[in-house]
């Protein structure tokens, strides 16, 4: 690759720079800031080109909006700055161009304005959170075009990579101002790499300290030449150093107080921050660091904390490297399976704040590296395969890492409340650190990422991998059974996840990429044993890939089938079943996973996800089993929630019209047919309503409500479970 050099600033790998209006604009920008010097002794225009660098990495590589972009980043402070005027700009560049640079300067002086307000009216330059949430909405209030923010962005952060040069006082009034407001505005526009290099900018101008101690904490945990390879399959609590399991947890102050240490020196502090584009470009990467190896194997050796920032790129860069060759391996036979993989690390301060909230030490951080992997699904075209390849992969990754107990997490079949998808998982990687992988389809990526941010602004290289399939497991490997010593997790466990867990609920059977619908048949030890009647004719991918799809009832009905099938033959047992269908055995392991266990009481990879269910989608899932048991088609069923969740007061109206329509029946000739075909009861004590086919029993009240076996109280009496209901009757469940 030749290198691309422009007044001393290597641009190599940003092909934006070859295009000839951007190399007008710097030659432009060189001679108007001629004779001026930055605070640092570098000549003014390296900060121009260095701000159109930082653009280009985030905007496409070709296109006018785009040139014009970084054009107006090289651009940005000549009319501040210099004896040259926007309307030379306007005709040398063109209106847009102009525009922007407009936009900016505006944005420049009001900052400066509000800023030397403060200094004069309260003596100093903290911002306070109201502070800083009013110069937001006035700064956003002022542009009409984003790009003109993100070339402030860029602008802000480029002084911030060189903010060493200013005293220490105005250096951390900079540092507070960017943190409190100008993070803020990058994350509204979605650029979230740029956002966490800003962060921790002003992480090490702010707090030297604890940033060098975490720094060095981080380095220590992934520095593999000091460890030994991990052990396939160990837990984590058992796998993990001694410093981890047995020290106890201390505050984040106990933790990094260094108050008897000198301040660290804020240009190595500053210099250990990785610029943000080295996680967008695995090309840029390397080169960086095979730079910086061969820069100190020929000069004066480098900082220890600038070394230290190395060690956590080329750990990153290892574990990618390493399941890219276990993808290429095992997915050489999936036909028309494409992989994207990318990386990022953790912001320092974003870490920082994660251990405060949840009071952990940063050894108890699973996600300060991680790798994200995306399935393609031809534009949606293959999204149920690529749901299935999702696991397919999920299963490749905990067969190369040790998975951390507790720490999977599957947003693919209960998506967040956003509607956010992904399957989250969290291992011991070869170095003997956590690390956290994301698997997620290319929609469900694309609804992550471009949800909030404009599309053009969101830029990532790909890497695209030979098709290929994965072989299925051969054997079977050992999973840890919930033994004593682990009572106490699963108890843990227990309460908050499996809480909702009931006989007659839908679950998601999970071997390598298949997915079955399941329910659970009976529950034992107190949940921590169930057994799962299995569909084998009923694959799920396509229902999880549309969860919130207008199909709901019909795959409702087919979970309802299933537990009905199993109801009237009267299985029991592991084994029970026919062709179709199977009665499996499963056992809450110490990963808090459900995970099989056959014949020999081995506990097997294969395991079930339980589906939560919303409050309506309880209450239409129950009305689905309720109508099948009775011999109904769940096509008969309104999906409006509005028939099913009537209130006391609509109700009483509605059985009052019916009496007068009875009334004046009867005053014509005889009533031979009842005015209503179905009673109505109270569900005690929500008060809510519930609808029934007439000659409905309390069994089938129970049913209904998902209690099946468990006796009922109708108006304030236990009765046997043939006791026929009435309208208007008060049912409940005394535990």
């Amino acid at each position: 690759m030749d290198t691309l050099v422009f007044e001393g600033v290597e641009v190599t790998g940003y092909p934006i720079f070859e295009d000839p209006k951007v190399q007008k604009a710097i030659i432009f920008a060189s001679t108007a800031h001629i004779g001026q010097y930055r605070k640092t002794g570098d000549p003014y225009v390296t900060h121009c080109i260095h701000t159109g660098k930082i653009l280009a990495a985030l905007v496409p590589s070709t296109g006018e909006r785009a040139i014009n972009t970084v054009v107006a980043g090289i651009l940005h402070d000549v009319i501040d700055d210099t004896a040259e005027n926007l309307k030379s700009i306007e005709e040398q560049f063109g209106d847009d161009v102009a525009s922007l640079v407009s936009g900016v300067s505006k944005l420049s002086y009001i900052n400066q304005l509000l800023r030397r307000h403060r200094q004069k009216n309260t003596g100093g330059s903290t911002l306070t959170s109201e502070e800083a949430n009013n110069l937001r909405v006035m700064l956003l209030g002022m542009v009409d075009d984003p790009r003109v923010v993100l070339i402030k962005l860029a602008d802000r952060l480029h002084n911030m990579r060189t903010i060493y040069a200013l005293p220490i006082r105005k250096a951390e009034a900079v540092a507070q101002e960017t943190l409190a407001v100008w993070c803020s505005l990058a994350s509204r526009l979605g650029v979230w790499a740029l956002k966490a290099e800003l962060e921790d900018l002003c992480f090490a101008v702010l707090q030297p300290q604890v940033f060098k101690k975490m720094r060095s904490e981080l380095t220590s945990m992934w520095n593999s030449s000091n460890k030994a390879k991990s052990t396939r399959r160990s837990s984590i609590r058992s796998g993990l150093p001694a410093s981890v399991k047995d020290v106890p947890t201390t505050s984040i102050h106990d933790s990094f107080s260094l108050s008897n240490e000198e301040k660290p020196n804020m240009k190595d502090l500053l210099q250990a921050v990785l610029p943000f584009d080295l996680l967008l470009d695995r090309k840029r990467r390397s080169y960086f660091l095979n730079n910086l190896q061969s820069t100190s194997e020929t000069s004066v050796p480098k900082p220890k904390i600038v070394d230290d920032a190395a060690v956590a790129l080329a750990s990153l860069a290892a574990c990618e490297e390493e399941l890219e060759q276990e993808l290429l391996i095992s997915t050489s036979y999936i036909p028309g399976m494409e992989v994207t993989l990318s990386s990022r690390l953790k912001s320092l301060y974003s870490m920082y704040c994660k251990m405060k909230r949840k009071h952990v030490g940063i050894r108890q951080i699973y996600d300060a590296r991680a790798l994200r992997v995306i399935i393609g699904d031809k534009k949606g075209a293959l999204h149920g395969p690529a749901v299935k390849n999702c696991y397919n992969v999920l299963d490749i990754v905990h067969r190369l890492w040790s998975p951390i107990d507790g720490e999977f997490d599957d947003y693919i079949i209960n998506p967040k409340g956003s509607g956010y998808q992904s399957l989250h998982t969290a291992v011991q990687s070869s170095d003997s650190s956590p690390l956290e992988v994301q698997i997620r389809t290319q929609r469900m990526h694309e609804y992550a990422e471009y949800g909030l941010a404009a599309h053009w602004l969101y830029k990532e290289s790909k890497v695209d991998y030979r098709n290929g399939t994965s072989n299925k497991i051969g054997q079977s490997t050992s999973y840890p059974s919930s033994s004593s010593e682990d009572e106490n997790y699963i108890q843990d466990v227990m309460p908050s996840k499996y809480s909702s867990m009931k006989v007659g609920h839908p679950v998601l059977r999970i071997e390598g990429s298949q997915l079955l619908a399941a329910v659970i048949v009976s529950i034992d030890k107190g949940g921590k044993e169930l057994l799962v009647a299995v569909s084998f004719s009923l694959e799920a991918s396509e229902a999880v890939a549309e969860r919130r799809s207008c199909f709901q009832l019909k795959r409702w009905e087919t979970y309802a089938r299933v537990y009905k099938k199993v109801s009237e033959k009267w299985w029991c047992a592991p084994g029970h079943g026919d062709w179709s269908t199977n009665l499996e055995k499963y056992t809450l392991c110490q990963d808090g996973i459900f995970h099989k266990q056959d014949q020999f009481g081995r506990l097997l990879p294969t395991f079930i996800q339980l589906i939560d269910l919303t409050e309506e989608e309880e209450e239409e899932y129950w009305m689905v089993v309720s109508a099948i048991f009775e011999g109904k088609e769940a096509s008969s069923l309104t999906s409006d929630s509005s028939n099913t969740e009537r209130t006391m007061l609509q109700w009483e109206e509605q059985v009052r019209r019916g009496a007068s329509l009875a009334e004046k029946s009867l005053t014509v000739g005889t009533c031979t047919e009842p005015i209503l075909r179905e009673v109505a009861i109270i569900c005690w004590p929500h008060g809510k309503i519930m609808r029934m086919s007439l000659g409905s029993t309390a069994a089938d009240a129970a049913r209904r409500m998902g209690l099946e076996g468990k006796l009922l109280w109708v108006n304030g009496q236990l009765v046997l479970p043939q006791t026929e209901l009435k309208d208007g009757d008060i049912v409940e469940v005394r535990m």
